[in-house]
């Protein structure tokens, strides 16, 4: 996974991003998929980072010396907790693709049966149902998705 600092061109947000790659960082926005979370707009560029230096391994290194630069320790266990987690969103809940605020609304007010939903929604359609007092959580990427 690689981390991003990125910035929105419209309203100069600064906002960070999880990619699989620099491929799929370049595929979404081509697809016009990166959003900005606070003004819902499709000019989102990388913003000037400072480059991620890891501490000095303590002990051996690792076989050939390379360090990697993959989460560990409590990080790792938290990011493999939150994975497992959008694995049971996704295998006990139903998909509702673009249609997720829309839903949850519904859900919430009592138009629809109550149940565990997932999609996808815009960062203000998700500020504006937790806004409503409607919960919403972003699910992180999964190994096994194609981006």
């Amino acid at each position: 996974m690689i981390r991003y600092a990125l910035k929105c061109r419209g309203c100069g947000h600064g906002f960070d991003g999880w990619f699989r790659s620099s491929a799929d960082f370049d595929t979404q926005g081509a697809r016009g998929l990166l959003t900005c979370p606070v003004c819902d707009g499709h000019g989102v560029d990388k913003a000037l980072m400072s480059p991620a230096v890891a501490a000095a391994p303590q002990g051996p290194a690792s076989p050939g010396g390379v360090v990697t630069s993959a989460p560990s320790g409590e990080a790792a266990a938290l990011f493999r907790q939150l994975q497992d987690l959008a694995r049971k969103v996704r295998s006990e809940g139903t998909y509702v693709g673009a249609a997720f605020a829309e839903e949850a609304r519904r859900i919430h007010h009592g138009e629809a049966e109550g149940r565990q939903i997932y999609g996808e929604a815009s960062g203000h359609e998700v500020r504006s149902l937790l806004e409503e007092g409607i919960a919403a959580l972003p699910l992180p990427p999964l190994p096994e998705d194609k981006n």
